[in-house]
């Protein structure tokens, strides 16, 4: 098999397609800023390639995917730098075709689209971001399909809606999970009673896998749904169903948020995405589903054990009591 670079793969999505790509004996190269800490997560993986990266040097970013046939590009920014997406998405580009890689796929968000004009969201939705980070995700975007179209690199994108998984701090639910097994207080942002879709994390390699294989895949873009339309307060109420209590909470919603977002840049900048949870946005994953097959998506009561299960043993190496 043709090797694999995770540009930014030391997240939760990345750890997923490292352990996707460890099933099938799929090398892979993971590349990051932190040689520390893709080493503690990949170093003891005989199919890891371990590179570090700068994307503001053009060798750099060219040596990194040097040698490589597929590129899956995870890279993040600070919540409060959205405008960096685009420009880094630019140098990956660069460094990507003029190293020789053949195919890149990234992984998206459904920020693009901006307020749902439908009930479910296929990926012939109008793509009309109304937010800041909504509209350099699109730029990012933009960027890689045209390269697609002028046939310099086959080129695809994968939209995600919210996930959550065991150890997955940057979720809705960590606060849930967390306080759960702890007997501490969850800090949530509401409304919590809305609709809403979550993808469990470990479910998300296998998919990316699929996708880069396929020649089919290329020049599209394509949504993978959760395991099913649920909300916040449906799953605090199988958290709370799985240890035999009530969860103690604390919900803050927009205004709140603005007050916290005077001292916090990250509370600040999630004002804008507020609306995701007013008016969700809920995808319609069929048109992936009949490009790959059958897609397996762990139901929330499994998710919400395994998440649990997690942090429990977490908290046992910590020295903390688990409830």
């Amino acid at each position: 098999m043709n090797k694999i670079a995770i540009f930014g793969a030391a997240g939760a999505i990345g750890q997923s397609i490292a352990a996707a790509c460890r099933a099938l004996g799929q090398p892979y190269r993971v590349v990051g800023r932190s040689a520390s800490s893709l080493k503690a997560t990949f170093g003891a993986d005989p199919l890891a390639e371990i590179l570090t990266w700068n994307p503001d040097d053009p060798a750099s970013v060219q040596a990194a995917a040097t040698g490589v046939d597929a590129l899956i590009y995870l890279v993040g920014v600070n919540y409060w730098q959205f405008d960096l997406h685009p420009q880094l998405m630019q140098k990956t580009l660069a460094g990507a075709t003029a190293a020789g890689v053949k195919k890149m796929l990234l992984i998206g968000t459904v920020y693009p689209y901006g307020q749902p004009q439908t009930h479910t969201v296929r990926e012939d939705h109008p793509r009309q971001p109304n937010t800041f980070k909504g509209k350099m995700r699109m730029e990012q975007e933009d960027l890689l399909m045209a390269l697609h179209a002028e046939g310099k690199i086959q080129a695809s994108v994968l939209r995600l809606p919210d996930f959550y998984g065991p150890g997955v701090e940057a979720s809705f639910l960590h606060g849930a999970i967390q306080a759960a097994a702890s007997d501490g207080v969850a800090d949530m942002v509401g409304p919590i009673d809305r609709p809403h879709e979550f993808v469990f994390v470990p479910d998300v390699g296998p998919v990316v896998l699929a996708l880069i294989h396929n020649a089919d895949a290329y020049g599209h873009f394509w949504n993978l749904a959760g395991a099913g339309v649920t909300s916040q307060q449906a799953l605090v109420q199988e958290i709370e169903q799985q240890t035999c209590g009530p969860l103690k909470r604390r919900v803050i919603g927009k205004t709140m948020l603005r007050i916290l977002g005077l001292f916090k840049p990250f509370m600040r900048e999630m004002v804008e995405m507020h609306y995701l949870l007013t008016h969700p946005v809920l995808l319609d994953d069929g048109a992936l589903q009949k490009l790959i097959g059958s897609i397996k998506k762990t139901s929330y009561s499994a998710g919400i054990a395994q998440c649990l299960a997690y942090q429990r043993k977490l908290n046992v190496r910590g020295g903390n009591i688990a409830g």
